[in-house]
């Protein structure tokens, strides 16, 4: 996901630029750059690749000016390199953007034609030529803006510098989200409020169709039809020191050791430890009345969802559907009259998964979302919100947001099972107490990182493949390991229903695959015991995470076998999510991998 900054003020604003898209690296990006009013004229500088990189170009050759724009790319139209990076600009107007440019083929044909030439292969640029043209017509420059914004298609978040008005940055959102950040005497732009966090608390978030003049003095906005309007300004959590790494390596482990805490952060915002029950905020709809439930998602948040389905279907008897967001819409789903529709995401602006809600509202669906940003998109559109408490979550590769959406997930199965009349209070004590045990086991679960990191370097490091097994709602976390691994180390993995081997998977066993197994100590625990025989029957090299009576059981089939601490098997995904996590991260470092900033990767997807 590409990132926006922007500063109008009374400061030397290159520098601030390079430290708001600092924090802005967690998205993902292939280049970056900035774009400031300096002297009159827009000076600009671009770089491929890291921040660092753009850094030792601006140092190399300032930029001077109080006014500026900056941008993390991450390539949709044109390959990554300097000539395709972000800001792109003429000598009158500079701009940055996210998101896609639908029409901006036939913009562009239009503009060759009246003369104008193009440097790059982005979207993008077409939107400098636009303005320009329009500028050139004889047009003031913010109504110029205003024109050239109402002819564009598409998902987009827009800052633009104009020459020749110094006194503004102008801000524009359709579909891509963009924070407005208050100041004193100046004011600032940003895709989050993270960026902003270190210069203002004080947000007020576009909404779609929404631009904004910004001066030193305020914002003035208005909507799709430029009708002046307000939007509310919200004081953020964030803070400036909340992204450091914490004296880890990376910020994945940072975020991987923080989970204790965050679980628990999570979980006490929903138990009441005195009658050991679990109460949700005011839901706007009756959870016992729901005929039907639509579980989407992308990504891992998708496979926190599908652990969600496997505990309300059992402890709250109400069917559910698992979607990917992806796909959801384009299948045309016909959905039960007063059905809810359950949103995760970790952002909060995932742009398939915003899109499913929508569509799942004209569908007449209750809306929940479960979100770590609670200002988000996908927040505010939602009937309601179960917050996740992980805090900033930098790592591409997610881990805490990950484990906090299973503990709401499980919040809301008992609360469903509640609802319903499916589950007695003595069940309900019982299923609420074992969530309380979490944190702490949990902690015990990260004593095992040298063990695992060991089992990385020896045993996963060198393998081109790896397989994940797991059964009932270890089958997810399977699948959720071999994302893990893939997206950070690149090495091929795969995640399968553990029944589901012998269906195909087993062609692939040898001695060079190494074959991981989730194995808590659960009813199927027998069934994917004999899974772990078969694997090691024809060659393969089985890795175990289970308890000490799995590991008692398997430790002489195994290569390694790992015992976590013994839980009930209603929390036993949280637990086991831990150690795949470490496994993934141990190899990713192994192989030297960028493990925060995975090539190819965003941590939020805005557009489709």
């Amino acid at each position: 996901m590409c990132g926006i900054v922007g500063i109008i003020g009374t400061q030397a604003v290159a520098p601030r630029l390079i430290d708001g898209l600092k924090r802005l690296e967690y998205r993902g990006y292939d280049s970056a750059g900035l774009a400031t009013l300096d002297g009159g004229a827009i000076a600009r500088r671009r770089a491929k690749g890291k921040i660092a990189v753009l850094e030792e170009r601006v140092r190399a050759e300032p930029v001077g000016g109080t006014t500026g724009i900056g941008h993390t790319r991450w390539a949709t139209h044109g390959v990554p390199n300097e000539i395709n990076a972000h800001p792109h600009a003429n000598a009158r107007v500079a701009v940055v953007h996210n998101g896609i440019i639908e029409n901006f083929q036939a913009l562009r044909e239009e503009l060759l034609a009246q003369g104008h030439s193009f440097a790059s292969d982005t979207d993008t640029e077409v939107v400098v030529h636009l303005i320009s043209q329009i500028i050139a017509d004889g047009v003031d420059p913010i109504e110029a803006t205003r024109r050239a914004l109402a002819r564009l298609e598409g998902a987009f978040a827009l800052g633009i510098l104009l020459q020749e008005r110094p006194d503004v940055l102008i801000a524009a959102r359709q579909g891509s989200p963009l924070a407005i950040g208050h100041g004193d005497g100046e004011m600032y732009l940003g895709s989050d409020a993270l960026a902003l966090a270190p210069m203002t608390r004080r947000i007020t978030y576009l909404e779609d169709g929404d631009w904004a003049v910004l001066t030193t003095g305020g914002a003035t906005i208005r909507d799709l039809d430029d009708r002046l309007v307000t939007r509310p300004e919200h004081l953020t959590s964030l803070s400036g020191a909340m992204i450091g790494k914490g004296g880890h390596r990376h910020f994945m482990a940072k975020e991987i050791f923080e989970q204790p805490q965050v679980i628990g952060d999570t979980l006490n915002a929903m138990f009441n430890p005195a009658e050991r029950t679990i109460t949700l905020p005011d839901l706007p709809f009756d959870l016992g009345a729901v005929p039907r439930i639509t579980m989407i998602a992308c990504g891992t948040a998708s496979l926190a969802g599908l652990v969600g389905k496997y505990w309300i279907e059992r402890f709250a008897g109400v069917a559910v559907d698992w979607d990917l967001a992806s796909e959801f819409r384009y299948r045309a789903p016909v959905m039960a009259e007063g059905g809810l529709a359950v949103f995760i995401s970790q952002s909060g602006e995932t742009a398939d998964t915003l899109a499913a809600l929508r569509y799942c509202k004209q569908q007449g669906q209750h809306c929940l979302a479960i979100v770590n940003a609670p200002e988000s998109s996908i927040a505010r559109e939602a009937d309601a919100v179960l917050p996740t408490l992980a805090g900033p979550e930098i790592g591409v590769a997610s881990t805490k947001a990950f484990t906090t959406q299973l503990v709401v997930l499980a919040c809301l199965a008992i609360a469903l099972g509640r609802a319903r009349g499916t589950m007695d209070r003595e069940t309900e004590a019982r299923l609420s107490g074992t969530l309380t045990e979490v944190p702490s086991r949990a902690a015990e679960v990260l004593n095992h990182d040298g063990r695992i990191k060991a089992l990385a370097e020896e045993t996963i490091t060198p393998a081109r493949d790896v397989l994940y097994l797991g059964r009932g709602t270890s089958y997810p976390l399977a699948l959720e390991g071999a994302l893990k691994l893939k997206e950070i180390s690149y090495i091929h993995a795969e995640g399968y229903a553990a029944g589901e081997m012998k269906h195909g998977p087993i062609a692939l066993i040898d001695d060079s695959v190494p074959v991981v197994v989730i194995a808590p100590s659960d009813d199927l625990f027998d069934k994917t015991a004999s899974n772990v025989q078969e694997v090691v029957a024809r060659g393969g090299k089985a890795v175990v995470f289970s308890d000490a009576a799995g590991v008692a059981r398997l430790k002489d089939l195994a290569l390694e076998a790992i015992a976590l601490p013994a839980v009930d098997p209603f929390v036993a995904p949280i637990l086991y999510a831990i150690p795949v996590q470490l496994l993934a991260y141990h190899t990713a470092v192994d192989k030297g991998t960028d493990v925060d900033q995975p090539r190819n990767l965003a941590k939020a997807v805005t557009v489709e």
